[in-house]
């Protein structure tokens, strides 16, 4: 077990911005990470304390800066996230009291650092006898959020009536959701399918594809997933093709293509698309398309360019449909991602604006009078959504924006916003906004 905690550690300080050094995100970090493990369990563990550690270290700081005598220094950043790693352990996880504190606290006698062995164990032992009191401070302080001040001020801007719930649903694990391939199945045979191996799922989202798993599973276990009989995507992203609404014949664009889950669920609603092209600035991230498309036996034209340049990539027929999940903050998608929450910072929001917006100038000049835009991000901030699309308006004279059907979601200018977590009808997505677009006739 200790290996696990110290791979763990490992993690979180690839996935921790310091001076001077790029940090990854966590994904890319237990993918390095998790094969130099050789037990399953080790793995297992791994990943778990890793996305608990980063769920709640704003938390864990709060007792931590409550526990500690004087702050660490900058070169101690690894005992730091280990006090981080032991307290969420005995907080949050349901690790036994003794193997979170004896077997964190050796990981920094590995490290080259005996003299951290006894701070982290007092740290530690000093929480539980503490636990009560320090809960009750957490209780009536931010921190309580765990998240960075800067994101929770914008949110209450934002959504003063929403703001909390969107702050409890960040720090819950999120729900494993499938798109059936109805190519294949209908909704109905494959949830018996489930039935038949024992896996408990139910009918939901906001789609007529949508399928939610009680408990998440390795994709081995779900029945055909090889051959394409179904993918895992959130309910909310799942919005995007069905918005779109492609037509027999139609000349389709995802401007934004990777991974391609939303390419590949185009194709399956409307097998008869005359041509869609799967666009990407990543080459190793269209990789992901191509295998998404071979495992579903669908097909579509991949390319690699940049959307703000189509002068370099593009063929000079225009779109009759043009999907633009535009490049965001993330902020919609921190339950799945809990190192976003610290990842990102304000200025990032300003850049990622004014790519939104050159995109979307971009990909306008593609699509045919009469044609149809869906912009999409997985950002909950109105300045990289409805911001982004007003400033966005003012500046053409061909553009109107279509109504969207208001069973989901919130009103959000011209469009419309889910926020992460569950709703009235018992649908939980991850948070999305959405705006149809259409070309005026000229």
């Amino acid at each position: 077990m200790k290996t696990a905690r110290l791979t763990c550690l490992r993690v979180l300080l690839a996935t921790s911005p310091a001076k001077g050094k790029k940090s990854m995100s966590l994904d890319a970090a237990l993918a390095n990470y998790l094969p130099k493990l050789e037990e399953s369990r080790d793995r297992a563990l791994t990943q778990r304390l890793a996305y608990a550690t980063l769920r709640w270290l704003g938390a864990t700081e709060y007792f931590s800066g409550k526990l500690l005598k004087k702050p660490l220094k900058n070169k101690d950043r690894d005992i730091y996230l280990l006090i981080q790693l032991g307290l969420v352990q005995l907080w949050r996880e349901e690790i036994p009291a003794h193997a979170a504190v004896h077997e964190t606290a050796a990981v920094a006698r590995g490290l080259g650092k005996p003299w951290a062995v006894s701070l982290i164990n007092g740290v530690l032992r000093n929480f539980q006898r503490q636990r009560e009191i320090l809960e009750a401070g957490l209780a009536q302080s931010p921190a309580r959020w765990s998240s960075p001040d800067w994101l929770i001020q914008r949110l209450q801007a934002a959504w003063p009536k929403h703001w909390q719930a969107i702050l409890s649903a960040n720090n819950q694990q999120a729900p494993m959701w499938l798109r059936v391939n109805l190519i294949k199945h209908s909704r109905e045979d494959y949830l018996k399918q489930l039935q038949a191996e024992g896996i408990a799922a139910t009918a939901g989202g906001w789609t007529k594809a949508a399928i939610r798993l009680e408990q998440a599973c390795p994709v081995n276990r779900l029945p055909g997933f090889s051959e394409g009989a179904v993918s895992v995507q959130d309910s909310a992203a799942q919005l995007a093709a069905e918005i779109l609404n492609p037509q027999a014949g139609d000349r389709v664009l995802d401007a934004c293509a990777a991974p391609g889950s939303k390419t590949c669920h185009l194709l399956e609603l409307e097998p008869k698309i005359s041509e869609v092209t799967a666009l990407d600035s990543s080459a190793t991230r269209l990789e992901r398309v191509s295998e998404n498309l071979q495992r579903l036996n669908l097909d579509a034209k991949i390319l690699t360019g940049d959307a703000t340049k189509p002068a370099d990539w593009w063929d000079g027929q225009t779109y009759d449909r043009i999907l633009l999940d535009a490049p965001c903050s993330s902020l919609g998608v921190i339950r799945r991602h809990p190192d976003i929450n610290w990842r990102r910072q304000p200025a990032d929001i300003d850049t990622v604006q004014q790519i939104q917006f050159e995109i979307l100038s971009s990909c306008w000049k593609l699509l045919k009078p009469g044609g149809k835009l869906l912009y999409v991000t997985c950002s909950v901030l109105p300045t990289e959504n409805q911001a982004v699309i007003e400033r966005w308006l003012a500046t053409v004279d061909n553009a109107r924006t279509l109504p969207l059907s208001t069973d989901w979601g919130l009103s959000a200018g011209t469009g419309r916003q889910i926020i992460p977590g569950e709703d009235e009808h018992g649908n939980d997505g991850d948070g999305f906004f959405y705006c149809l677009l259409e070309k005026n006739n000229q």
